[in-house]
């Protein structure tokens, strides 16, 4: 069909670079990125052969072999709705400013400031700092992020998304910084987080985790 054609046209300029993207000689399919495919990661994490989906975050020219979920791109997701979608910043919470009115022996009234609660960004810590990452079947995917915000947002783009675990898979002799996100439909304690790594990799080092936290969807 005309329409699939410039539509994989249109995503393969994306992703070579043409609208300021990364550099990739790969043509990506859109479809890769649906529901049944696990949102571009059919194998979770811990798997033979587990590979993340997308990366969300502000630098996408560190990750050419992925989607990255800004830009131009959302714009065609948007056209495929039950797809992955890039997160919407979500808007900060108002809070008033309080004050306290006290009075003097005199009589005089003076007005200070009072202590405000602290946002809540609707997440709960059920773990943190644990040596292993959540496995369970309620896996829905995972890709790669720069904060746990980042990861948040995307959880709270996908449907039926509640829980998300962040962690840094360390692999390669060199290490990694980049934070791996993902997304479950359920809630989990530490008791899940079984992944410990273990797996070689091409350079003949072992996978380790470290830095894994969970947060638990409240509202």
């Amino acid at each position: 069909m005309k329409f699939a054609t410039t539509l994989t046209t249109l995503v393969a300029l994306i992703v070579t670079g043409a609208f300021a993207g990364p550099s990739h000689t790969d043509a990506f399919n859109i479809n890769a990125l649906s529901r049944g495919n696990h949102f571009g990661a059919p194998k979770r994490p811990g798997q033979p052969g587990a590979q993340p989906g997308w990366y969300y975050g502000k630098n996408p020219r560190k990750h050419p072999k992925l989607p990255c979920l800004s830009g131009p791109i959302c714009q065609i997701l948007k056209k495929h709705p039950k797809h992955l979608q890039c997160p919407r910043p979500r808007p900060p919470h108002p809070f008033p400013t309080k004050t306290k009115t006290t009075r003097s022996a005199t009589g005089t009234a003076t007005e200070s400031p009072t202590s405000t609660p602290t946002p809540s960004d609707g997440y709960t810590v059920t773990f943190s700092n644990a040596t292993g990452a959540t496995q369970a079947g309620d896996y829905l995917t995972f890709g790669l992020v720069d904060t746990i915000g980042d990861c948040k947002a995307m959880c709270n783009t996908v449907e039926g998304c509640n829980f998300v675990n962040t962690y840094n898979d360390v692999n390669g002799k060199d290490g990694s910084t980049q934070l791996t996100c993902s997304l479950f439909t359920n809630c989990h304690t530490v008791a899940d987080a079984t992944n410990v790594g273990g797996q070689t990799q091409p350079d003949g080092s072992i996978n380790f985790i470290r830095n894994s936290d969970g947060y638990c969807k409240t509202g």
